[in-house]
């Protein structure tokens, strides 16, 4: 036992900065993407919600193809299918447009059920008051969705902040990449990873603790 905890007493200092980088690089990134996938799911929403039956069957088709296809697959075909027909993204930017799209089929799909939560009379009851469809859905229906959809939006966060770990993948210096370089520099592959997993921990820790909080209240 003491010998497993030897190295961290050892290179404790070299390792922390660089899993703190990396830590602070793969926040960014599940940052960034997830405010871009909770865009791009508010726009499917709105489609699965429109009268136009094009805009419904494309979001629609949105969903059932995007979340039957899996992240990798995505990130691949971003990083390295497209510069065949001569679209070039860097990693962090490739890695942020597939986490972002293939979550916003889920971010929308939360929302969708936000929306069938609340039940149809409120809408019904704002019309017959006088408000407009628009100010109805504006100052009567989302604000309850919000608050329906705010703790399993974190739990959607929290995967996606896991799932940014496949952005290793196309060469994202994250996390994962992180302790993957820094197991062949010092041949220390148990301790690292298990770092790794507590940097993990320590980001998404804070999120779940306020998912359940939301959920009780």
């Amino acid at each position: 036992m003491i010998n497993f905890f030897q190295p961290y007493a050892e290179y404790g200092g070299e390792w922390l900065p660089v899993l703190l980088d990396a830590m602070l690089k793969t926040t960014l990134l599940s940052i960034s993407a997830f405010a871009l996938a909770v865009v791009f799911g508010l726009l499917l929403w709105f489609c699965q919600a429109s009268s136009a039956p094009s805009l419904r069957h494309f979001a629609s088709l949105y969903v059932t193809v995007v979340r039957g296809v899996p992240l990798l697959a995505v990130l691949f075909l971003l990083y390295f299918g497209l510069p065949g027909i001569g679209v070039t993204f860097d990693a962090f930017t490739a890695a942020m447009l597939g986490l972002a799209l293939c979550f916003a089929a889920q971010v929308a799909e939360v929302f969708r059920a936000g929306m069938m939560a609340i039940p149809k009379g409120q809408r019904e009851a704002a019309l017959a008051v006088g408000f407009t469809p628009g100010q109805c859905f504006a100052f009567i229906i989302l604000p309850q969705v919000v608050r329906v959809v705010l703790s399993p939006m974190i739990v959607t966060f929290v995967s996606l902040l896991k799932d940014s770990s496949l952005a290793s993948l196309i060469t994202v210096d994250e996390l994962v990449l992180t302790g993957r370089a820094m197991a062949t520099e010092y041949f220390l592959p148990l301790q690292i990873y298990i770092a790794v997993g507590l940097c993990y921990f320590l980001v998404a820790w804070p999120f779940s603790l306020l998912s359940r909080r939301l959920a009780v209240r």
